[in-house]
């Protein structure tokens, strides 16, 4: 029986889970912007990371790189939001 019988073959491919990470990132840096707290704040770093690795992931297959791209880029902006709301985290403690 094959591994993933019941996904479909894009949701294994590396540009497709880069964009699954990316959307991912865009929901918890909206979680830890509406509630700026350590533990969310927490959460949407760790799906950067994973983001990341899925872009790396991505890049080294050199397909759909136009998708790939707007991905990195939508991801270096939220990784700037996110450093904003930590900020602001900060010097409410």
């Amino acid at each position: 029986m094959a591994k993933h019988s019941e996904t479909s073959w894009k949701q294994d491919h590396p540009s497709t889970l880069l964009s699954n990470s990316v959307q991912k990132v865009n929901h918890a840096v909206k979680q830890a912007m509406s509630r700026p707290d350590e533990q969310v704040v927490e959460q949407a770093y760790n799906a950067i990371s994973h983001a990341e690795n899925a872009l790396g992931n991505a890049e080294q297959y050199n397909e759909h790189m136009d998708i790939v791209q707007q991905n990195k880029e939508q991801l270096d902006l939220l990784k700037q939001q996110l450093s904003g709301v930590q900020d602001i985290s900060e010097d409410l403690l």
